[in-house]
């Protein structure tokens, strides 16, 4: 017997409606990347493994999946290297590729690469897939969708408020209100880390904090304490695990315990231009705040960093994140661009939008349509005009099977309603013979007949 088949952990197949609601929420992501100036590019599914290695902690290297070198890779790995059973030895012998981990660092790749064919400050966006080797869970999966927007080659905090824009103006449309976007800044947390004494366990510190909303404020310190950091330093940032206020408030707070240290006073100035700017603009529907526990455990963010929240009530992680990374290209030899970008989680996004209901109600219409197939001269009239439908826009099939029963023509309407298709249309011997066709309003169960030559008026219903 054949073995029932199955999907690696962490990937799904999507039904016809997920990939209709999915759509829904990229046509939306992408329109609003236009509207702001974004262009579109694309980079390979997999990169060279030391394009992606050492870009974002060893936490992040860890979940990179590796490509196994094609042919007897085993071929070049010693009898030592072979014996030691050591991944960290073994791997780049047997793997030169990796699926990409996110799509920042290969945009980083991208514009070293490309860097005399763009005009910077260079706007992007970029809507494909990711993989990541973590432990699958409710909105984490091993392959998913990103959708990143990044500007390269301005220092400009404007582009910051920009991206707060852009975070309302698609959160607005896809009707999700009350989405909080955090915002922090990795010259805060340096800051921090130096005026506590724990300046070389920056990594560690950020990491660490990063997890609190995950492992508490306890988690958080016995793994501080585990890493090296002294209970001295720890207690000195135990303020900042609550810390409360309006966002300028905070600032004000932070601007205090941050005075003997210059990075982290900088961080502060950028933060409150940020704020103190979008409260002029103003935003639709996104609240904004400070969170001084973000860290974002990626190690490449150098400025301000975001995260967005899903409205309260949701149990969900960050929908969406992102930051500056001013040294990000440097790593590939192009010093001095700063850069700026956020990404949209869709499947979290698909998540929330599907637990509030917030889906259009008709989203899973794919028919508007149905011609019953009663014979095969009745079906050639019937394809006259679905052709004639579909010319002007209306989503229209003739069913491919004649009827030769009152089953098969029963099977035939069960097949318009499992569509969800709203309107049947029957042309029989009758209709053939007076030239019309009768229309069967599924949802009110409801008929009505038009002649051939006025199908504009049923045009007009739809």
């Amino acid at each position: 017997m054949a073995k029932k088949p199955s999907i690696a952990k962490g990937t799904r197949d999507f039904t016809p409606s997920e990939v209709v609601k999915r759509n829904y929420i990229f046509d939306i992501i992408k329109k609003n990347f236009q509207t702001f100036g974004f262009q579109p590019i694309e980079t390979p599914s997999f990169e060279n493994s030391d394009t992606l290695m050492g870009k974002y902690g060893d936490e992040g290297d860890r979940l990179i999946f590796k490509i196994l070198n094609s042919g007897d890779f085993l071929n070049k790995v010693d009898d030592v290297s072979y014996g030691s059973k050591n991944s960290g030895i073994i791997t780049p012998k047997i793997s030169e590729k990796a699926l990409r981990y996110d799509l920042t660092v290969p945009f980083a790749r991208y514009v070293v690469m490309h860097q005399n064919e763009i005009d910077f400050p260079f706007k992007r966006y970029q809507i494909q897939p990711v993989w990541r080797a973590d432990r699958p869970q409710k909105g984490r999966f091993r392959e998913f969708f990103q959708c990143d927007a990044d500007v390269v080659g301005s220092n400009s905090l404007l582009q910051e408020v920009e991206f707060m824009q852009l975070y309302d103006a698609v959160f607005s449309e896809l009707k999700l209100d009350g989405v909080t976007i955090k915002m922090n800044n990795r010259k805060i947390l340096a800051g921090i880390a130096e005026v506590i004494g724990a300046k070389e366990n920056l990594i560690d510190f950020t990491v660490a904090l990063d997890k609190l909303d995950k492992i508490g404020e306890e988690g958080v310190k016995k793994e501080m304490l585990e890493k090296g950091i002294s209970e001295v330093s720890i207690e000195k940032a135990s303020p900042l695990f609550n810390l409360t206020g309006t966002n300028l408030e905070q600032l004000d707070a932070l601007q205090t315990l941050l005075i003997s240290s210059v990075e982290g006073s900088k961080g502060v100035e950028e933060l409150r231009f940020i704020i103190e700017t979008i409260s002029i603009l103003g935003l639709q529907t996104a609240n904004l705040a400070i969170d001084v526990t973000l860290a974002r455990g990626l190690n490449y963010y150098t400025g301000a960093i975001f995260e967005v929240g899903a409205p309260e009530g949701v149990k969900m992680g960050s929908i969406g994140g992102g930051g500056r990374y001013d040294d990000l290209t440097g790593i590939f030899g192009l010093k001095d661009v700063s850069g700026v970008g956020i990404s949209f989680g869709l499947d979290r996004i698909y998540l929330v939008l599907e637990e509030l209901g917030l889906f259009p109600e008709a989203i899973d219409q794919s028919l508007q349509v149905l011609f019953m197939n009663l014979g095969d001269k009745e079906a050639f009239e019937a394809l006259k005009l679905v052709t004639l439908l579909r010319k002007n826009g209306i989503k229209a099939d003739l069913y491919p099977d004649s009827a030769k029963n009152q089953k098969q023509e029963n099977k035939q309407f069960k097949f318009a309603k499992n569509r969800n298709v709203p309107f049947v249309i029957i042309i029989g011997e009758e209709e053939l013979k007076n030239n019309s066709f009768t229309v069967k309003n599924v949802e009110k169960n409801l008929q009505e007949t038009y002649q051939i030559d006025k199908v504009k008026d049923f045009l007009k219903t739809l």
